[in-house]
């Protein structure tokens, strides 16, 4: 990797932490080079505005979860035990990944309601993101493991609202019992799909 390559994912995993603290629009480039004691000018040069900053952060956002939960995801044997893999490595980002928390979860709030490319580009992330959630059920149900009946759509659907409800229990009303009521609902969801 060169020398400017490197010093970019520097900047974007330093961007990266601030956003999952303080959200995208909380994020500049003023701040961030003060960070990553940068000139705003040398910051600039590699990004030229607020907007681009964000899509750009996002970008690399999507890249580090695809190491971190999709990859390792589909490593996993095709069934039911990838879709465990599938939970425990989301667990692994929301738990480990940033200081903040998922930035994806902070982004969706923030832009649900604005129309532009950020709301564009994470919405095209989380479809992406449901559409994998989908179809590795749906390889549980071609093994054998889910019910031939499934609804991998809804499957999809009610894992992702499981993932929010942990978040939600955990970061906000910091309930101790949040991960453990978390995992219970995704061995009574699992249950409800063989």
């Amino acid at each position: 990797m060169s020398k400017g390559a490197a010093t970019r994912v520097s900047i974007l995993d330093e961007a990266l932490h601030v956003a999952s603290q303080v959200g995208f629009e909380g994020l500049s480039i003023g701040q961030l080079a003060d960070r990553t004691e940068m000139s705003k000018s040398g910051l600039f040069a590699h990004f030229r505005s607020k907007e681009q900053l964000q899509l750009q952060t996002l970008d690399h956002a999507v890249s580090r979860f695809t190491d971190i939960v999709v990859r390792p995801t589909l490593k996993a044997p095709r069934g039911e035990r990838r879709v465990r893999e599938l939970f425990d490595r989301w667990l692994d980002w929301e738990t480990d990944a940033l200081a903040g928390g998922c930035v994806f979860a902070t982004a969706s709030i923030e832009y649900d309601d604005q129309p532009g490319e950020m709301h564009d580009a994470l919405v095209r992330q989380q479809r992406d993101w449901a559409e994998f959630i989908a179809t590795v059920a749906g390889t549980a149900v071609s093994e054998g493991d889910f019910r031939s009946d499934l609804d991998a759509k809804q499957f999809a659907f009610s894992l992702q609202s499981l993932m929010f409800g942990y978040r939600h229990a955990g970061r906000l009303l910091n309930d101790p019992s949040a991960l453990d009521r978390t995992r219970a609902a995704f061995e009574q969801l699992l249950d409800a799909s063989r």
